[in-house]
């Protein structure tokens, strides 16, 4: 009985380190850019949009599709690199527990 107890509580202590790691995602900030630093955008660790910088040699009306395109291109590379971040992170905390494939954190 001994060990189940040593089980829970170390259960309760994952779950308490998962609700501190969750309340830090929003303050995790990672940016991502496309055209070679002409559009740099800005996600917190919870995925959300923080900001959009735009080189101002891109805002020309008949150059509207690239600018769309770059801009979704530096949000798709914020993206990845965030979650590189929170695996990475998610990883320290767990003390390097492997999950088994395609199981990600925060759940």
């Amino acid at each position: 009985m001994k060990n189940l107890s040593q089980l829970m509580k170390q259960a309760q202590e994952m779950q308490a380190k998962m609700g501190e790691f969750q309340e830090n995602l929003s303050s995790l900030e990672v940016s991502g850019s496309s055209g070679g630093g002409l559009i740099t955008v800005t996600l917190n660790g919870k995925g959300e949009m923080r900001s959009v910088n735009i080189d101002p040699s891109l805002l020309k009306p008949d150059e509207a599709e690239i600018l769309e395109d770059l801009l979704t291109a530096a949000h798709n590379d914020a993206k990845s690199k965030l979650e590189e971040k929170v695996q990475e992170k998610t990883s320290d905390m767990m003390g390097g527990l492997q999950l088994p494939p395609g199981m990600k954190l925060p759940f």
